[in-house]
């Protein structure tokens, strides 16, 4: 249930009804723009007299909601949620609303100094303001490098401090949550998109989470899996497509672009789009990327490697610092031609 009060009300008459509402057994969850003021009602809301709410002279509408997501709502939640990241000695990122746009760049997965701090560096010289890497990888084989893990992790803040990035990188169990004290933004990846468990813990941490959606997950089901971090208390939640699987097998999975669009009409929450998993190939990466831009993103995440040859991981859709360079130059002209 929805409460939008009219204009000019007390925050005292506003604080009243927000007990009011608790008193009840709802959790409520208060939203102050700036022109209107929402308090959604959280719980079994059956027993609510919608019509003794509308009667009260500082309310203008009550609607009930169907949705079975709350927090993640729109309607809860008008405006954009602008989450910003960044800890100590790091620069400081908004993710969200109409003025920014992230950019997060770097390896599918971390493979040493060199490589990490050399990719940080030309990444942020092209424009990117957050840096990803993979330290513990998820991957199909069991043969298949798996990743360096907490030393991976270590290697991502060396290359934060040499270049002030805040760093990206993905959680594949609970367990390993404590590794992730200085990591600025937690991923959990398509695979975990629905491990219930992982999504109760990060919704207990103050982390601003990237939850990707999963292969073959609706976006109702994605928005729920984000209810599951925000009922936990965490509100820095992230959005991300990065294609789902079809019957097509001209790329690795096939980018549901009309997911921004919905998914902006929906939900508060930031979405970003990763063309480099959408598509599998790093020809394609940056027209997705612009059609990213196109579509209303919030951002994008690529890959990118200085020697994609040699990768360790996923080099057939990594770019070179080159062609990320020229990939961002394109889509920072898409959203200039959007502002006019």
């Amino acid at each position: 249930m929805i409460i939008v009060l009219k204009n000019g009300v007390e925050r005292a008459q506003t604080e009243n009804l927000v007990e009011w509402v608790k008193s009840q057994g709802l959790s409520a969850h208060l939203s102050e723009g700036q022109f209107q003021t929402v308090i959604g009602l959280i719980g079994d809301v059956s027993s609510i007299d919608m019509e003794l709410i509308r009667g009260l002279s500082i309310v203008d509408s009550v609607t009930r909601v169907s949705e079975p997501y709350k927090n993640a709502n729109r309607k809860f939640h008008p405006d954009d949620t602008v989450i910003e990241v960044g800890l100590k000695d790091s620069l400081k990122v908004n993710i969200g609303g109409e003025s920014n746009f992230a950019v997060i760049a770097g390896p599918c997965s971390v493979e040493s100094k060199e490589q990490i701090c050399e990719i940080a560096q030309a990444v942020k010289a092209a424009g990117a303001n957050l840096l990803r890497g993979g330290a513990f990888k998820p991957r199909t084989s069991p043969y298949d490098f798996q990743g360096l893990k907490g030393d991976g992790i270590e290697l991502l803040l060396e290359a934060k401090q040499l270049t002030g990035l805040p760093i990206v990188t993905e959680i594949m169990d609970l367990s390993h949550l404590p590794l992730f004290d200085e990591v600025d933004v937690i991923q959990v990846g398509a695979r975990n998109m629905q491990n219930m468990e992982l999504l109760k813990a990060l919704g207990r941490t103050d982390k601003p989470i990237l939850l990707k959606r999963g292969l073959a997950n609706t976006l109702q089901e994605l928005l729920m899996s984000a209810e599951y971090i925000m009922a936990g208390g965490n509100r820095k939640v992230i959005l991300c497509e990065r294609g789902i699987r079809t019957f097509e097998t001209a790329t690795r999975n096939t980018l549901d672009i009309a997911a921004v669009p919905v998914l902006r009409e929906l939900t508060h929450l930031p979405v970003i789009v990763d063309p480099s998993h959408a598509s599998g190939m790093a020809r394609l990466v940056k027209p997705l990327s612009l059609t990213a831009a196109a579509a209303g993103a919030d951002g994008v995440m690529i890959e990118v490697h200085n020697n994609p040859q040699a990768a360790l991981c996923d080099g057939a859709q990594s770019l070179t610092p080159e062609q990320f360079a020229e990939t961002l130059i394109a889509v920072n002209k898409v959203r200039e031609a959007l502002k006019q």
